[in-house]
């Protein structure tokens, strides 16, 4: 493994890249408290979660545009209420033209519902799950969310966390094309002990910064390519 370029190393090349300081800190998006993320409701957070999936792959524009017409579709995404349809009722939803006709995405809404039904028994909710994970195992949260879910795999989960406001990094294409270059991955990507190596080079900067995850990956792919944050 090559020798880890100090974090402020990193961030003085993307402040060069994008106008300064003052520049660089408005393009960052502020992320959650613990607080904050045990009080998201259920069905905001299964809105969401299915958000990520029916995007993954497919034109984000689209599926934002079309999203109030899901909302409606599936009651507001109240978990139980969605847990009430039949699987003929699913499969009108997944034929509707004012929806995306995509089956396995269209069953997917309903089996996230029923891992936070599992995780409300269990674990005393998706939000309380989410909150207490802590950042320097981010990588473990992606493996129970894709383990116990569905198509929450890839950057499906990272993105779905990242946009709640949980602190994580993503892999862009940024990310990657960077830890390839400074050597400082021996596996790949997919692999856990590739994972293991990402997560702890992450954790070494957030040491050394006391930043969150979601902000030191932003500023990475901002001083790198073509800033995939």
């Amino acid at each position: 493994m090559k020798h880890l370029e100090s974090f402020s190393t990193i961030y003085q090349r993307a402040c060069e890249r994008k106008g300064g300081e003052i520049s660089l800190e408005s393009l960052l998006s502020p992320v959650c408290t613990v607080e904050q993320l045990v009080q998201i409701p259920e069905h905001r957070l299964l809105s969401e979660l299915s958000k990520k999936v029916f995007q993954s792959g497919f034109i984000w524009r689209i599926v934002e545009l079309k999203w109030p017409a899901y909302e409606q579709a599936f009651f507001n995404f109240e978990p139980m209420k969605v847990l009430m349809l039949s699987p003929e009722q699913l499969q009108v939803r997944a034929n509707d033209p004012a929806l995306i006709r995509h089956q396995k995405k269209t069953q997917a809404i309903y089996d996230n519902a029923l891992m936070m039904n599992h995780f409300r028994l269990d674990q005393g909710g998706l939000s309380q799950l989410i909150s207490d994970w802590p950042e320097d195992n981010i990588i473990g949260l992606w493996a129970l969310l894709k383990a116990k879910g569905t198509r929450l795999g890839g950057n499906t989960g990272p993105y779905f966390l990242r946009s709640i406001g949980k602190p994580t990094f993503l892999l862009t294409n940024d990310i990657k094309d960077y830890f390839k270059s400074q050597k400082l991955i021996d596996y790949g990507f997919t692999s856990q002990s590739g994972l293991k190596q990402v997560q702890g080079v992450f954790n070494t900067w957030q040491q050394e910064s006391g930043r969150d995850l979601s902000t030191l990956s932003r500023i990475l792919a901002m001083s790198v390519g073509d800033n995939r944050v």
